[in-house]
């Protein structure tokens, strides 16, 4: 008489679990270079870039690079979660996986350990490349910045777990850019401050996390120490981080209809 050995609770997190999930993803994606070159180098290249256009004012780079520092591992990431969780998905590997003692929640939570240590080496290259290659004027700490481009790239992991869920095939993955990511980098105050912007716009920016993040490396840029705003800014993005996460997980399918 055979036993069939029943699929963990959805909200159950399993630490043995989560890291073998964890180890599969970044087992696959070692042998997948031109993905591990979308994470980790198209950042660098789009800052290498940025600074170059404002060669003639270096002032403007110190303005917005550092922001953008934060935005551009949010975009890769989002993009390269949202379409290998989905490839998981039309290929079955996820409905066997869920099939096994593993658990909704340590299925997300294995993606994300996986992409985060992406992101910390996307983060730091980033980083170091802006400051102290390209020149970017900051007056608080590096590391701070640092801090604040990797929970940015956690964010875009979450964002992208999330709306896999919604999907359908690798370029409705895509599409759902615009929807998410869009709105957020024109209300952020990258283009103008939110204060100036209409009341209605300034109001859905305050619920944006990618308005935090932009507000955080500000305080990086204008203050030597750490402020309660910088805290603040930062717990927010990481919050939102967490709550997609949480989503993502209560929303995962086994399949793609």
């Amino acid at each position: 008489m055979s036993t069939t050995t029943p699929p963990a609770p959805a909200g159950v997190l399993n630490l043995s679990r989560t890291t073998a999930t964890a180890n599969r993803v970044l087992r696959q994606l070692r042998h997948d270079p031109r993905t591990i070159a979308l994470m980790i180098l198209i950042p660098c290249v789009m800052l290498f870039l940025l600074r170059y256009v404002f060669d003639g004012s270096p002032r403007t780079f110190d303005s917005i690079g550092a922001a953008l520092l934060g935005i551009f591992p949010m975009i890769t990431m989002f993009l390269v979660t949202s379409i290998a969780t989905l490839r998981e998905r039309t290929s079955g590997t996820l409905e066997r996986l869920l099939a096994m003692p593993l658990g909704k929640a340590d299925l997300i939570a294995g993606y994300a350990l996986a992409f985060g240590v992406l992101a910390v080496v996307q983060s730091a290259l980033a980083t170091g490349l802006a400051v102290w290659v390209l020149g970017l004027d900051v007056t608080g700490s590096p590391w701070l910045l640092l801090l604040v481009a990797l929970l940015d790239a956690l964010l875009g992991t979450a964002l992208g777990l999330f709306v896999s869920a919604f999907a359908a095939s690798e370029y409705q993955a895509v599409q759902f850019m615009p929807a998410v990511v869009f709105p957020q980098l024109l209300l952020c105050g990258l283009f103008t401050p939110r204060s100036q912007m209409h009341p209605v716009l300034e109001g859905i920016s305050d619920a944006l996390p990618m308005s935090y993040a932009v507000d955080a490396m500000n305080e990086v840029l204008r203050h030597t120490d750490m402020t309660a705003t910088f805290v603040r800014d930062g717990l927010i993005v990481a919050g939102c981080a967490l709550l997609v996460l949480t989503l993502g997980a209560a929303t995962l399918r086994r399949r793609t209809a």
